[in-house]
């Protein structure tokens, strides 16, 4: 969800908080996918019929593909969350996440906000 949704919809707490849990959903698909990578490999050192060999190589495939795509997706979601987090302070009086969205189109790299406690405005890069 981009930055600009998430607060317009839950608040930039809630927001931060979904991003984290699901960027943690794809850290544990990537430990299942590692366990399960490694149970293919296991089962493939097996001498079985080619059948079996094909079936355990794309089940390899299959694991590392999906592990790798997980992984990324985790960093990406986490670092995002974190980079838009780092920008969540009142410049003027130091509050965190007490804002009110004041301009940002759904798809701006660049959100306005202000301040609760203080009125300040500055800008939030997505």
């Amino acid at each position: 969800m981009h930055l600009v949704d998430g607060i317009r919809r839950l608040g930039f707490r809630k927001w931060y908080e979904r991003e984290l849990l699901q960027s943690h959903a794809h850290l544990a698909l990537t430990f299942l996918c590692a366990v399960g990578l490694f149970g293919a490999i296991e089962a493939a050192m097996h001498y079985t019929g080619w059948i079996d060999r094909v079936i355990d190589a794309l089940a390899v495939v299959a694991s590392g593909a999906i592990g790798v795509w997980a992984l990324r997706r985790y960093l990406y979601l986490l670092m995002h969350a974190e980079h838009a987090a780092n920008q969540a302070d009142c410049p003027h009086c130091g509050t965190y996440a007490r804002f009110t969205l004041v301009e940002g189109l759904p798809n701006a790299s660049v959100v306005q906000v202000c301040c609760r406690v203080c009125a300040h405005q500055w800008s939030i890069d997505d």
